[in-house]
């Protein structure tokens, strides 16, 4: 699995369907908003990407609304239809 880092977070892409990860296009979106996120989903539409954040359980930003556990229920609901997507997993300090 790829390792990368955004500001000062290290991260872990755990998936990357259809190569849908593009650093440049993260870092460029990237702000300090996604680093309380245990997880970050990007899906990309009509050639745009937008990134969300999702949470384990244990993280005190957790609602069910981003609850890591639904991220397939999210991709299959809010993405376009079988679009490019990646998931980025935070590394433990």
């Amino acid at each position: 699995m790829k390792k990368i880092q955004l500001e000062d977070t290290f991260y872990t892409v755990e998936k990357d369907y259809k190569n849908g990860f593009d650093l440049e296009a993260v870092e460029y979106l990237y702000t300090d908003y996604f680093e309380p996120f245990d997880y970050i989903v990007g899906d990309w539409s009509y050639g745009k990407l937008r990134l969300k954040g999702f949470c384990k359980k244990e993280n005190t930003l957790y609602k069910h609304i981003n609850d890591y556990h639904f991220v397939e229920d999210y991709i299959r609901d809010c993405c376009s239809y079988d679009c490019r997507y990646f998931v980025l997993r935070k590394e433990s300090k």
